[in-house]
């Protein structure tokens, strides 16, 4: 058990570094995720209360596109440099390998959205006590976010241009959280009690955590056959 959870660390943290290098590209979907939040006050009304409202909606479907940005270069890089055959041959099991390479993707994609998103929440009129919900919700379903899409990554890392259908096979599975995490910061912010709602975010990343590393690493080991 000490071997593959020093395995998951090793891999978190090698992915760690090689993305620091690349610093310009993890840039890019925070200033995306800044950018659509703060575009949607100037397409649409300013009025405050109408912001408020849709403020939960906004930050969830801002992240959710951010997330997306990146997702198609989570595996390709490796299986085209040889590193993503080289782990599948580690004698530690790959769905562990595979965990350690989705928590550094969390790490440098998803984390400083959640990080951000009090600000600009603020800045879109929501409450306080939304506030402090969207956190938890975000800290919750964004990691499910991250292992949904990755399935649809490590099914089409061997294609070329397999975006779209990334997008398309991703889109239908991520809409319960997309719903739930909403819904949650909606009934925060109205003073109703989202405890139910978040209990169910906390469900399904369980289940993501459980079942995702795992069906990632068979569709990976079927691309590299």
């Amino acid at each position: 058990m000490n071997n593959i959870l020093g395995a998951l660390v090793a891999q978190w943290q090698s992915d760690l570094r090689v993305a620091l290098r690349r610093w310009g590209e993890l840039a890019n979907p925070v200033i995306f995720f800044v950018a659509i939040t703060l575009l949607f006050p100037l397409s649409l009304s300013p009025d405050s209360t109408l912001l408020a409202q849709i403020a939960p909606g906004i930050i969830w479907v801002a992240a959710l596109l951010a997330i997306l940005l990146g997702q198609e270069s989570l595996f390709r890089p490796d299986l085209d440099d040889g590193t993503l055959e080289q782990i599948a041959l580690s004698p530690q099991p790959f769905s562990a390998l595979v965990f350690g390479k989705l928590l550094a993707h969390w790490t440098v994609s998803a984390l400083p959205l959640v990080l951000l998103s009090p600000f600009l929440a603020a800045a879109l009129g929501m409450p306080p006590q939304g506030i402090a919900v969207m956190a938890i919700a975000l800290v919750l379903g964004t990691p499910t976010l991250v292992i949904i899409s990755a399935i649809a990554a490590a099914l089409t890392v061997g294609l070329n241009r397999g975006g779209l259908l990334l997008s398309i096979l991703v889109l239908p599975l991520i809409v319960p959280v997309l719903i739930f995490g909403a819904r949650a910061i909606s009934l925060a912010s109205v003073g109703e009690e989202p405890t139910g709602v978040v209990y169910l975010l906390g469900a399904i990343l369980a289940l993501a955590l459980t079942l995702g590393p795992l069906a990632i690493a068979v569709a990976l080991r079927i691309s590299l056959d």
